[in-house]
């Protein structure tokens, strides 16, 4: 194994991702994820904001607690489509077998 010149390393281009054998799939997932969680992760928002770039002049430590909710905040717009998907599962998840149980038990 050649370590090669480890003063200045030469550095190459990364890995490549792996050809996939079901295009359709992943494009659906794909597709799908980005109807779920359009926008980008805000990461830093406290920070930024601490230093008021963000527009919020109200705090003047990066973690103080309006600052904090205000991420939480930006947080859960981020995952809002994940929470809306849970909930809908959730509801099928109670609801199918509250429905099965009603045709099941009441042969109306």
């Amino acid at each position: 194994m050649e370590l090669g010149n480890i003063s200045q390393p030469m550095y190459g281009p990364g890995p490549e991702a792996p050809g996939s054998s079901t295009p359709g799939l992943v494009g659906m997932v794909h597709g799908f994820l980005q109807l779920v969680q359009p926008n980008a992760l805000p990461i830093g928002g406290c920070t930024a904001m601490g230093n008021g770039a963000m527009g919020w002049e109200g705090c003047s430590e990066p973690w103080s607690l309006c600052c904090l909710l205000f991420f939480l905040s930006q947080l859960l717009l981020y995952e809002l489509g994940f929470l809306v998907c849970m909930a809908i599962g959730l509801l099928f998840i109670i609801l199918v077998p509250l429905v099965g149980c009603c045709f099941c038990c009441c042969r109306c």
